[in-house]
């Protein structure tokens, strides 16, 4: 399915119709690792409604646990032509190992996985010790115990990243190890092979 026709698909949502979250998708503006606006006219604030009922549930968490904080979406739906365009941005770097390859598929072009923050009761975001797409070891999840050992992140990043995580597993996410933002809904393989991809 193309995403210029991704509205008349009942499995999708648009993430307007999730309340409590901020959404600033990175990738359509110049504030990614590619440093321009990929979307251009593409309306990619779309997630399939199973992950879209998990976001919510991670909304209620936070409302229930941590009040005053929101989730901030970075990334959500992502088509399968966008990815191409990040895997082929990477090539000769060494760094493709932060990008799915396309040939298997990004679960971002099914709209089950998302790229996530969060942000205080002012609408600013927690300081994470990583930026959003730093593609260094400073951002990997299964480091954070060394991070904290050698300095590299302190007990309020990792506190802020906890956060984040138990938020997102409330919502039914599982997180990854290199990558501190990203969540996936369901199994990878399970998801390549039952939804639809996004074109």
């Amino acid at each position: 399915m193309h995403c210029e026709h991704i509205a008349t698909c009942p499995d999708f949502r648009h993430l307007s119709s999730i309340t409590g979250i901020d959404v600033d998708l990175r990738y359509a503006g110049p504030h990614n690792f590619v440093r321009r606006d990929l979307y251009g006219a593409l309306d990619c604030a779309w997630l399939h409604r199973l992950a879209a009922e998990g976001v919510e549930r991670a909304v209620d968490w936070l409302d229930a646990h941590a009040r005053g904080h929101r989730l901030r979406v970075l990334d959500a739906l992502r088509p399968h032509r966008v990815q191409v365009l990040l895997w082929d941005h990477l090539d000769g770097t060494g760094l493709r190992d932060y990008v799915a390859d396309p040939a298997r598929g990004s679960i971002h072009s099914f709209g089950m996985a998302l790229d996530v923050t969060l942000v205080d009761a002012h609408g600013r975001e927690l300081d994470m010790g990583s930026g959003f797409d730093e593609m260094s070891e400073r951002s990997h999840p299964r480091l954070e115990a060394d991070h904290l050992s050698t300095g590299v992140l302190t007990p309020v990043h990792l506190r802020h990243r906890e956060l984040l995580r138990r938020a997102m597993a409330a919502g039914g996410f599982n997180a990854i190890e290199h990558e501190w933002w990203h969540f996936d809904m369901l199994d990878r393989e399970h998801v390549r092979r039952h939804f639809i991809r996004v074109e």
